[in-house]
């Protein structure tokens, strides 16, 4: 793993743990019967952690397939298409 792949993984991981944390206090305000407002935001903020680490995940997988596009794990533009759409 390059340098490089080391850091598009650690940024992953961050946003994936942020991710993770704006769950647990979704849980906690519904557990807690906070606002709906508070937890919508809350929400909304997971979601958004979410969709952003994917981006991450397709883009890093579509720089790979071009810098190496025999590797045994390389995805076709159409199998990178889908990833990409799944996320919209």
């Amino acid at each position: 793993m390059t340098t490089d792949d080391t850091a598009q993984q650690k940024k992953i991981i961050n946003r994936l743990r942020r991710a993770q944390g704006q769950l647990a206090a979704v849980i906690t305000a519904v557990e807690a019967g906070g606002s709906c407002k508070d937890v919508v935001t809350q929400l909304a903020a997971v979601s958004s952690a979410l969709d952003r680490a994917g981006f991450v995940i397709v883009s890093t997988a579509m720089r790979e397939c071009l810098d190496n596009p025999a590797a045994e794990n390389s995805l076709t533009v159409d199998e990178l298409e889908k990833l990409f759409l799944t996320l919209a």
